[in-house]
């Protein structure tokens, strides 16, 4: 990750000041998903695509912002559009089967998108490459500035350099940019510092607009595989195999041969598997659960049975290993002494504060909460 610009790789030919300001002034997410998209076409293409279409830079962008917009809800601005126009493409009910970004690519491609294209592609390939032309530019009335950046790219194309041209003189024939061989080269040569960097701008761009959202960074992408809960799942069966526990959602017996570990407040909430949000539960109840949030009368029956879980392991594993396994809830709930975690009262107090603004902050990003089993 970068903290400034200077970190961008220098180059003898090109103008990296002006790629560096590629992201100074920005109002929405357009810009930092055009040139993520960008990056994104020319590595699948193995840097082989001179032209790239309007209508392959919004299909890579919509994929690109489908994952924070429909697992995580995030906002992309006051005044972003994105979210509408994935809404209006009508495709999330198939959310759930749209975990890989080329099956979401595959979609897209075969999806009308020819309003987005009209929307997205009026301002933002015009104006990221404003940077390169701010002599020429000073002065120019906003409204001509679409026809003076068609003009300046093709006429400065090999004395300045710009990151790319457009595929025609006439405004209105416009459907693609074509990017200057150099930049394609240093693309190619600096793509994971490139690729760091336009994250590293879109998480600082994201968390203004979503400031306490929780472990905002692992929402902003795709995952490639969801992590295996084996290790949290073997912790509640060592517990299960000393003691009897009830399911507090459906009141049944847990068996440890066949429990679910489910996360009380939603994966796609907080995107983590850190054991103080896990519990055991049958498995109806984990499919019946899905993304939503358990109503409040659940939640002192939970703290209660993690705190039954937290007193049992303290007796029969290790110290090492029940410190190690109990790491997680002092970081995040707050709780100083490892022994305070075996307080009914502190653990209870310690969650509440907690999952109190927690629980606020899912309802306000559009989590269904009050959610109860049969």
């Amino acid at each position: 990750m970068f903290t400034d610009n200077k970190s961008l790789p220098s180059s003898h030919c090109l103008n990296i000041s002006a790629l560096s300001q590629l992201f100074s002034s920005t109002t929405n997410s357009y810009k930092y998903l055009f040139f993520s998209a960008l990056l994104d076409i020319l590595e699948r293409n193995l840097f082989n695509c001179g032209l790239v279409t309007f209508r392959d830079l919004v299909v890579e962008m919509l994929a690109n912002a489908w994952y924070p917009h429909v697992f995580f809800k995030l906002s992309f601005g006051k005044q972003d559009k994105i979210s509408l126009k994935l809404d209006r493409l009508n495709i999330q009910s198939e959310k759930k089967a749209i975990t890989r970004k080329d099956i979401l690519i595959s979609i897209l491609s075969h999806s009308n998108v020819d309003d987005v294209i009209n929307s997205l592609m009026f301002y933002v390939p015009f104006r990221l490459i404003r940077p390169f032309f701010l002599e020429e530019l000073k002065g120019a009335k906003d409204a001509n500035i679409n026809y003076k950046m068609i003009e300046l790219s093709r006429d400065f194309f090999e004395k300045k350099k710009p990151l790319y041209c457009f595929n025609s003189e006439d405004y209105k024939s416009i459907d693609g940019v074509i990017i200057h061989p150099e930049w394609i080269n240093y693309i190619k040569e600096n793509f994971v510092i490139l690729k760091g960097w336009v994250a590293w701008e879109w998480l600082n761009y994201m968390q203004k607009n979503n400031p306490n959202t929780p472990n905002l960074a692992r929402k902003l992408f795709p995952l490639v595989k969801r992590k295996s809960l084996v290790k949290q799942a073997k912790y509640w069966r060592l517990i299960l195999e000393k003691e009897s526990l009830t399911c507090i959602y459906s009141g049944h017996i847990l068996d440890k041969k066949s429990i679910s570990v489910d996360h009380y407040l939603p994966w796609s909430f907080v995107a983590h598997d850190q054991l103080w949000n896990l519990i055991p539960s049958i498995h109806n109840v984990n499919s019946a659960k899905s993304n939503n949030i358990p109503a409040t009368n659940y939640l002192e029956k939970f703290i209660n049975l993690q705190h039954q879980g937290l007193m049992i392991s303290h007796d029969i594993l290790p110290k090492n290993k029940w410190l190690k396994y109990i790491d997680c809830y002092l970081t995040d709930l707050k709780i100083n002494e490892p022994n305070d975690l075996l307080k009914l009262e502190i653990l209870m107090k310690a969650y509440q504060k907690t999952f109190k603004p927690l629980i606020s902050l899912a309802e306000i990003q559009g989590f269904s909460t009050n959610w109860h089993y049969g």
